[in-house]
């Protein structure tokens, strides 16, 4: 049974396991309730990059900060959908089209945007935005599209939140996952350690994901790349085992969630990701960037597949056959 009512007490005990007691719990939860050996490859694209008014301290594209990170406005649709069909091709389900913005206005840019979820959508992948905040009325602009998920992590906990990012609040970042899930597009939100956060801060991250008046569909656990420039330049890589605690406990406390292992992949062997595959992380971002970070690309990916014996998820697999995925132009019935 799924539940959103979970305590922090409780949360803190999972977490707190001995480390391989955690993964071998979370294992058994895994083969219950997904696919063992599936995992989801997506694409993130950075459509709009830098000059973000933000002060997100992990962030190489804050305009305030000195990171090497060059500026460019909105990418031409036509590219966008280039790199969306490069994407399938090359073996991805899911495309996430990324934009340094603190909110979507509503303008012609997000007309735009709004068009190349709808081409994207056509292709037959699971379309993906991360535009920072949303409003009820953008949020059901952009299902009306097409749009299959929306990505806002909540990066920390509640307590900690105000030393990495003093523009925005938490309770804005809840509000968006609100106006996000109201809209009927699928929750992605998850964080981000190795910020200079306490095990504490990590659990109550988790605890608040965990009891949202539902479970994410995604969650990202998101390691730190620290960038030159940005607040937190100087912070330690973070290691293998507080990545596995990260993914064993998420996987425990939400079963059906997808569990994304993110940011930081590009710096862990095969042999530390096979652990949090192991421990029921089940979807990678595959392609030579994160927005502006490296990562793993498509040859590589495909090269551990192989290696550990996974298979990639189809797309739209939790949708139900016969339902009408929306888009502009010609609509996807899955299983059609």
């Amino acid at each position: 049974m799924l539940r959103t009512d979970w305590t922090l007490d409780e949360v803190k005990a999972i977490y707190h396991q001995p480390v391989l007691e955690l993964v071998a719990q979370a294992a058994a939860v895994h083969k219950e309730h997904q696919t063992t050996g599936e995992v989801q490859v997506c694409t993130l694209l950075s459509v709009k990059t830098g000059g973000c008014p933000e002060d997100c301290a992990y962030c190489p594209q804050a305009a305030r900060y000195h990171t090497g990170v060059q500026a460019h406005k909105l990418l031409p649709d036509a590219e966008v959908i280039a790199a969306a069909q490069r994407a399938k091709d090359s073996g991805s389900t899911r495309f996430c089209m990324g934009a340094a913005w603190r909110e979507v206005r509503d303008n012609r840019d997000f007309d735009r945007v709004l068009n190349m979820v709808t081409e994207v959508n056509n292709l037959g992948l699971e379309v993906c935005c991360t535009l920072g905040m949303v409003n009820e009325y953008q949020a059901e602009r952009l299902k009306q599209a097409g749009l299959y998920a929306y990505n806002h992590n909540l990066d920390t906990s509640a307590e900690n939140y105000s030393n990495i990012i003093t523009t925005r609040t938490y309770d804005d970042r809840l509000d968006t996952l609100e106006h996000v899930r109201k809209a009927g597009i699928s929750v992605c939100s998850g964080g981000i350690i190795g910020l200079g956060e306490t095990d504490e801060d990590r659990v109550a991250m988790l605890h608040t994901l965990a009891t949202l008046p539902a479970h994410p569909e995604s969650v990202p656990v998101n390691a730190l790349v620290p960038v030159q420039g940005t607040p937190l330049a100087d912070q330690p890589r973070v290691s293998v085992w507080e990545m596995l605690r990260m993914i064993a406990t998420a996987r425990i406390l939400m079963p059906k969630t997808m569990v994304r292992l993110s940011a930081g992949r590009q710096e862990m062997p095969v042999s530390e990701q096979a652990l949090c595959f192991l421990a029921g992380a089940n979807s990678i971002f595959s392609g030579e960037k994160l927005l502006t970070t490296p990562n793993p690309d498509f040859d590589a990916d495909k090269q551990m597949f192989a290696t550990l014996g996974l298979t990639p998820r189809k797309s739209f697999k939790d949708v139900p056959v016969g339902a009408t995925v929306l888009g502009k132009a010609e609509a996807i019935t899955v299983g059609a």
